[in-house]
């Protein structure tokens, strides 16, 4: 049963990470490597949303979807309501849009994966969701067609080469996209560690049907 404790805990990291990643996703990640300027690929948000879905898939595996969708939901109220106060609205606004169809999208494939071997449900959820989150996000929050949202951003619909290193050239938001996703999947494999060492303390509390 996901008691009044356990939901503050799991909401308060969720608001936690959410936050966070609105801040961080404002900046893109100054540095080269091997000659590439990394700043036309990744902003630093891409480094801590991927734990967004380590949180709900372990409130799915503890507490079963009902409970996930629970902590999901409370979390999309805190933190867009606390991004509004820390980022652009536009990027709250995506980032909200983005994280509640992600996460609800993450909690019906582990759902549906969870009596597969213990990788598949966390691996594949997260890299579904993953995909959908950062197409709506960076669409809504730099994509001009969404101005609508709040002004454009002129660094990000400059013109420079795709990832930084192809000749072809595109609006460097869509080398953030592609290079945000390409990290959340690095991070996800990576995310299965922690799930794994924790998946043997928090155990299912009651047998889990399809939701």
């Amino acid at each position: 049963m996901l008691t009044a404790r356990h939901t503050l805990i799991y909401v308060m990291l969720m608001t936690l990470v959410v936050v966070a990643s609105n801040i961080l996703v404002q900046y893109p990640l100054h540095a080269t490597l091997a000659g590439v300027n990394l700043a036309d690929i990744l902003t630093w948000g891409a480094f801590t949303y991927p734990v967004a879905f380590l949180i709900t898939d372990l409130t799915n595996r503890q507490f079963g979807p009902k409970a996930a969708r629970k902590v999901v939901f409370a979390g999309f109220v805190v933190g867009v309501a606390l991004s509004f106060y820390t980022a652009q609205p536009r990027i709250a606004i995506a980032s909200g849009s983005a994280y509640l169809a992600g996460q609800l999208l993450d909690i019906s494939v582990f759902n549906r994966l969870r009596r597969m071997a213990w990788w598949r449900a966390p691996l594949f959820g997260s890299l579904i969701g993953s995909m959908l989150d950062t197409a709506m996000f960076f669409s809504f929050a730099f994509a001009p067609l969404f101005v609508f949202f709040g002004p454009n951003e002129p660094f990000a619909i400059d013109w420079a080469p795709i990832l930084g290193v192809f000749q072809t050239s595109a609006p460097r938001w869509i080398s953030w996209a592609i290079g945000d996703f390409t990290v959340k999947m690095t991070v996800g494999l990576v995310m299965l560690l922690p799930y794994g060492a924790l998946m043997n303390v928090l155990k299912p509390m009651q047998p889990v049907r399809a939701a």
